[in-house]
C-alpha cells in the first residue's frame, strides 16, 4: 500500500521542477500494473494496492485516465517450482508546462551565498524500511515511509511550484532511492568544482535515518534563503536549511551551528566514481575492448564548455528573422524525405524561421517526376533511419537516386547549378557521402562507430576556419549539439589538408569523439563550400531549451547559436539570385 503511494509521490516530485500551467490539478497519471495475480494472496494484495492508488489520487485531485496491466508475472518450471515477480505499479505523469525555459535542473549552480534547503512532502517520521540502505545491510525492515497527509503533500507541491514560477530556485532534486545523502551527491556530480557543507543540528531524529530514509521530499538550492523560508512558513511547509556550497569538492557534515568548523568530510569525486562503476561494468560487456576503459577515464574530464561566435547575441532580429512571418520570401528550400527518416519537422521549422519557403519532397515525388527541384535553391537531406538501415545506413536511399532515372536527373541537375546549396544531417550526411556529393572523385563512405554501439549523446564541437557557406562565420566557436547515430565514423584515408573540415569534435578520444572519426571530424563541406555534410543534429539544438546544459546567463536567448547557420544559407542565396 505504501509502495503504491510512494510511486505516485515519486512521479510527482520528479514533475514538480517544471512550471505547470494548472499546477497539481492539471496532472494526469498512467498506472502500469505488473503483478503475479491468481497466486496465493496476490489478488488481495493487488486489490489493496489499486485501492491505495485510487484513494491517494482522488485526495490529491488528479486523474488516472489510462494504464495497462501485466498480471501473469510468475514463472513456473518443470520441477514444479514457481518464481513470483514482486507486485509493482509504475506511474507515469504528464502535465502542461507554461514555460519550459523556467524548468529547474538538478545540478548545483556556482552562486555565492546560496543555501541548500530540504523540504518535506511526507509528514511522516524518517523510516528505513525498504530503503537502499536497508538492502545494503541486509535488513529490509517493516516500517516503510509513506505520505501521511495528502492535503499537506498538495500544499508542498504548490509551494515549490510557486518558487519555481517566481524564478527563486537555482537547482532542485527529489529524494528517493538512496535517501537525502544520495540526492545531495547527485546534485554535486555534474560539476567538477562544487561541494556542500551540511549541518543537521536542527533535526531531532536519528542521523542515520535522516541521511538514508527515502521519505518523499525535495532539496532545493536558493540564493535568497530568507524570502524562500518566509513563503514556506506562510504555507505551513516543513523545511530545514541544511547546507551551503564549498569549492573543495567535499561533502562535509557538522552537527553544530554555521559558525563552527566543518569536518573534512567525503570526497565527492570518489563517490561519483562509485556511482559510475555499475555503468562501467555494463560497458565492459557491451562495448569493444578498450572502449569502456576510455569512457571511464574520460567521461569526467571532457567538460561541456562553450564559446559562441562573435555575431551571436541570442536575438532573431540580429539575423532579420521574424518568427511570425506570413508572407513568402521567394527563397525555396526542400526537405528531402525517404521512408524511415525523422527530424524533418524540426528542420522544416528551422528553415522557415531562417526565411525560407519550405517544400516537403518525398522520394516518391522525385522517382515519379512530380518534383524536379528546378525551382529549389536549398535541399536538405534529413536524419533518421531510411529504409531501417537495411544493407547499411543510407544504402537504400542512395539506391533510390542511383537507379531511378528521374530522381537521378533531378539531383544531378540541381548540383550542376551554381545558385544552390545542400545540407545533409545524420542519415542525410551518410547519404551525401554514399552518393559522393562532396568529393565525387574519392567516394569516401561512413563506417560504424568504433564503440560498436548506437551513440545518442550531447557533445561539443569546434568550428575551425572553413569555407562552408553555413559555418564559416563560426570560426573559433565551440558549441554544444545533439547527435544520434550508429554509423557516424568518417574514414578519411588521405591527408587532412585535402578535406574541407567544417567542424570537429572538441575531444579526440571517446566519448567526446563518439564515433572515432579520423581527425575528429564532425562535418565536411565541399570544395566550393556550398554543400555541407554533418553528423550532429543542429536542427535539434536550435533553442536554448534543446540543450541539456546551456550557458546560464544566456537562457533568455530566443535561439541558440545554430540558428546562424540557416540564416547564413538564406543570406548567401539572396545575394546570389538578386
Amino acid at each position: 500500500v505504501a509502495g503504491s503511494k510512494l510511486a505516485i509521490a515519486k512521479a510527482l516530485t520528479n514533475l514538480v521542477w517544471a512550471p505547470l500551467t494548472h499546477g497539481l490539478k492539471g496532472v494526469s497519471l498512467s498506472a502500469n500494473w505488473m503483478w503475479p495475480a491468481k497466486n496465493s494472496g496476490e489478488n488481495s494484495r493487488l486489490y489493496q494496492a489499486v485501492e491505495s492508488v485510487s484513494d491517494f489520487a482522488c485526495k490529491l485531485g488528479i486523474n488516472i485516465p489510462t494504464g495497462k496491466d501485466s498480471l501473469s508475472m510468475a514463472q513456473k518450471y518443470p520441477d514444479g517450482s514457481v518464481v513470483l515477480s514482486p507486485g509493482t505499479v509504475i506511474i507515469s505523469s504528464v502535465a502542461e508546462v507554461e514555460d519550459i525555459r523556467r524548468t529547474v535542473s538538478p545540478d548545483l549552480k556556482k552562486v555565492e551565498g546560496s543555501k541548500i534547503i530540504w523540504i518535506d512532502f511526507s509528514k511522516d517520521e524518517s523510516k528505513l524500511g525498504g530503503s537502499s540502505f536497508g538492502q545494503v545491510i541486509n535488513s529490509l525492515g517493516d516500517e516503510v515511509p509513506t505520505v501521511r497527509d495528502e492535503n499537506y503533500f498538495s500544499n508542498a507541491f504548490e509551494a515549490v511550484q510557486q518558487l519555481i514560477k517566481s524564478n527563486l530556485v537555482l537547482a532542485g532534486h527529489d529524494i528517493s532511492s538512496g535517501g537525502l545523502i544520495t540526492t545531495l551527491l547527485e546534485m554535486c556530480f555534474p560539476s567538477n568544482d562544487i561541494g556542500i557543507d551540511l549541518k543537521f543540528d536542527d533535526f531531532d531524529d536519528d542521523r542515520i535515518k535522516r541521511v538514508f530514509a527515502e521519505n518523499p521530499g525535495v532539496v532545493i538550492q536558493v540564493k535568497n534563503a530568507q524570502s524562500i523560508t518566509e513563503l514556506l512558513e506562510k504555507n505551513g511547509i516543513s523545511f530545514k536549511i541544511i547546507g551551503a556550497l564549498n569549492y573543495d569538492r567535499r561533502l562535509s557534515i557538522n552537527d553544530g551551528p554555521w559558525t563552527t568548523n566543518f569536518q573534512p568530510g567525503f570526497s565527492i569525486d570518489h563517490f561519483r566514481e562509485k556511482w559510475f562503476h555499475t555503468s562501467y561494468l555494463f560497458d565492459k560487456v557491451q562495448r569493444p575492448k578498450g572502449q569502456a576503459e576510455l569512457r571511464k577515464e574520460n567521461i569526467f574530464k571532457q567538460k561541456l564548455e562553450y564559446k559562441f561566435q562573435k555575431k551571436f547575441d541570442g536575438k532573431l532580429s540580429t539575423y532579420q528573422l521574424d518568427p511570425g512571418r506570413k508572407t513568402k520570401s521567394g527563397i525555396k528550400a526542400a526537405i528531402i524525405r525517404e521512408k524511415g527518416v525523422n527530424s524533418d519537422r524540426e528542420m522544416a521549422y528551422a528553415l522557415y524561421l531562417a526565411g525560407f519557403d519550405v517544400k516537403d519532397v518525398h522520394m516518391t515525388d522525385l522517382v515519379t517526376g512530380r518534383e524536379d527541384l528546378s525551382d529549389v535553391n536549398l535541399i536538405v537531406f534529413v536524419g533518421g533511419f531510411s529504409n531501417s538501415d537495411v544493407l547499411g545506413a543510407a544504402k537504400g536511399w542512395a539506391g533510390a537516386f542511383l537507379y531511378n532515372p528521374k530522381a537521378k536527373a533531378a539531383l544531378n541537375n540541381f548540383y550542376k547549378r551554381d545558385d544552390t546549396l545542400s545540407l545533409g544531417v545524420c542519415n542525410g550526411c551518410q547519404l551525401m557521402m554514399e552518393l559522393g556529393l562532396l568529393y565525387p572523385e574519392w567516394q569516401e563512405k561512413m563506417h560504424h562507430n568504433e564503440s560498436g554501439k548506437f551513440e545518442c549523446t550531447f557533445v561539443t564541437v569546434e568550428i575551425p576556419e572553413n569555407n562552408s557557406v553555413m559555418l564559416s562565420s563560426y570560426a573559433g566557436a565551440k558549441l554544444g549539439v545533439w547527435l544520434a547515430h550508429g554509423e557516424g565514423q568518417f574514414k578519411l584515408p588521405k591527408d587532412q589538408a585535402l578535406y574541407k573540415v567544417a567542424a570537429t569534435f572538441t575531444y579526440d578520444q571517446y566519448p567526446g569523439n563518439p564515433n572515432g572519426s579520423d581527425f575528429s571530424v564532425a562535418a565536411l563541406s565541399s570544395k566550393d563550400g556550398r554543400h555541407l555534410a554533418i553528423m550532429p543534429h543542429i536542427e535539434r539544438s536550435l533553442f536554448p531549451w534543446n540543450w541539456p546544459h546551456y550557458t546560464r546567463d544566456k537562457k533568455v536567448d530566443e535561439v541558440s547559436p545554430w540558428m546562424e547557420a540557416f540564416a547564413n544559407a538564406r543570406e548567401w542565396l539572396v545575394n546570389k539570385i538578386k
